[in-house]
């Protein structure tokens, strides 16, 4: 017994969702739908700001970005997902389950940062307006939005470095839908205590993240508050009302996953907080980006149909 204990674990098993052990197929096609969907959408939201020269300008250059980082942030999981619904052996080996934790939360801070600088931008949109264009020249957008992007891939690794050299003997089953530092550590035969550590630091990245955000958007909302012209306040609430709810949707459930520290929640409710920010909130960004900002809607709509024929069926 000892022995079998002190054997190295090559490979990880997800637990099944709760109450849908023998109809997984009621999951999988809401699921793949919603993964299409994300791609799809997002890959519209992509392709139309860079096709559109009048997009061209930081705040779409943002939103631009955050949709190219969805379709992978979501590739990264859902496609596995799905794969465990319709497969009797849910496994994943050991680098794939490293490789998984990485790409996640690595493109998930990238994502974090690029909503911390589409604040900022709107915060010097509407807060210092005539400053704005030399402020926000392109070359600082994209050192911006290249500095997120190395900043989020490197400051994982050495935690995954840290992982990849931990003992795992045995159990091997990951009670989630997906590879994730804390039920990953949970299997260490170890001193976990390590753990802690962890959630702090997540919980700083996290809570700086929101500080910035949130206090841009007060001042924002304070200075609208203040513009005498009615319409002029609402087309400038019409601008940040998209990032704001996108906002809560990320940070909002990303917070209830990873500000718990010691706090349990049954699996059933576990896996929904997971499926919630690893899913439902990138399944709702094209909806907002797109339905809600008519710049973008004819953008789209020029991907399929061109400007001649758009003419001729508005006239």
């Amino acid at each position: 017994m000892d022995q079998e204990n002190q054997t190295t674990v090559t490979e990880f098993f997800f637990s099944d969702f709760p109450q849908f052990e023998n109809s997984s197929l009621l999951l999988f096609i809401p699921l793949l739908f919603i993964y299409m969907f994300i791609v799809v959408g997002n890959s519209l939201i992509f392709f139309a700001v860079q096709l559109d020269s009048r997009l061209h300008n930081p705040m779409y250059s943002f939103i631009s970005m955050f949709s190219f980082l969805e379709i992978w942030y979501t590739t990264v999981t859902i496609p596995k997902m799905l794969s465990n619904l319709v497969s009797e052996r849910k496994a994943i080996s050991f680098i794939g389950c490293l490789l998984q934790m990485y790409f996640f939360h690595s493109l998930g801070v990238t994502e974090a940062l690029v909503l911390t600088v589409m604040a900022i931008d709107r915060y010097i949109a509407i807060c210092n307006p005539l400053r704005y264009a030399v402020i926000m020249t392109p070359r600082l957008c994209i050192q911006l939005s290249t500095s997120s992007c190395i900043f989020g891939f490197l400051v994982l690794l050495p935690e995954i470095v840290w992982i990849s050299t931990l003992p795992f003997c045995g159990p091997n089953q990951i009670h989630q839908l997906f590879c994730d530092f804390e039920p990953v550590l949970h299997l260490a035969c170890t001193d976990t205590s390590m753990i802690l550590v962890e959630d702090v630091i997540h919980a700083i990245s996290i809570l700086t993240s929101i500080s910035i955000i949130t206090l841009s958007y007060l001042r924002i909302i304070t200075v609208i508050l203040r513009i005498p012209s009615g319409e002029s306040r609402q087309k400038a609430f019409s601008t940040c009302a998209a990032h704001i709810t996108i906002f809560l949707l990320f940070f909002g459930s990303v917070s209830l996953m990873y500000l718990r520290f010691s706090v349990t929640f049954q699996p059933l409710l576990d896996k929904a907080i997971a499926l919630m920010f690893a899913v439902l909130a990138p399944f709702f960004n094209p909806i907002i980006y797109s339905l809600r900002n008519k710049d973008m809607k004819d953008a789209i709509k020029k991907i399929f149909f061109s400007p001649k024929t758009l003419d001729v069926s508005g006239s």
